[in-house]
């Protein structure tokens, strides 16, 4: 298996994941954001010409008091470049053999490189209702309250992974 950016003849139709708001946007909206809008980069997990996973990425900024005090502490009171992770998904014939795990990996790296080469304070998700335990397992911590949510029709939590955080689980320690 290998993880790549989305090529446009990637035969995308195939893939569910079992959420129909994910395949909808894998199948319409990824390719025309990658290669037309330039608003994101779609890595796909693709075993021959199969996709069984997709993490969609782009840069952000996230306003500084909206993290977590423990995180702000060092940095200055401005809003900072993160990394966004917009969509990430595992096809339903891929589940329970960590491809999820993976990718999350793979972006994890992306934000270390992004670190690097432009400036990247963490990686921001908005996770769905059900994902939430996923990343917490990863180190992220909820950017707001959840009080106050409907049940019926949760919104998507954001969270937040530091780049303190990154290079722990990835045994790098900061070069300066």
């Amino acid at each position: 298996m290998e993880i790549r950016a989305l090529r446009p003849n990637d035969d995308r139709s195939t893939f569910r994941s079992g959420d129909p708001d994910l395949d909808r946007y894998f199948h319409r909206f990824a390719g025309q954001n990658q290669f037309k809008h330039h608003l994101g980069v779609t890595h796909v997990a693709v075993e021959g010409d199969r996709i069984l996973g997709f993490a969609t990425v782009s840069p952000a900024h996230v306003e500084i008091e909206n993290l977590p005090v423990a995180a702000r502490r060092r940095l200055p009171r401005y809003p900072v470049p993160v990394l966004r992770i917009a969509r990430l998904a595992v096809d339903e014939s891929a589940r329970g053999i960590g491809l999820g795990s993976q990718l999350l990996r793979f972006t994890l790296r992306l934000a270390l490189q992004m670190a690097e080469d432009y400036g990247c304070a963490g990686v921001v998700v908005d996770a769905k209702h059900d994902a939430v335990s996923f990343y917490a397992r990863y180190g992220f911590i909820s950017l707001e309250a959840l009080e106050g949510r409907s049940e019926s029709k949760p919104e998507p939590v954001p969270m937040f992974l530091s780049m303190r955080a990154i290079r722990l689980s990835q045994g790098r320690r900061r070069s300066e």
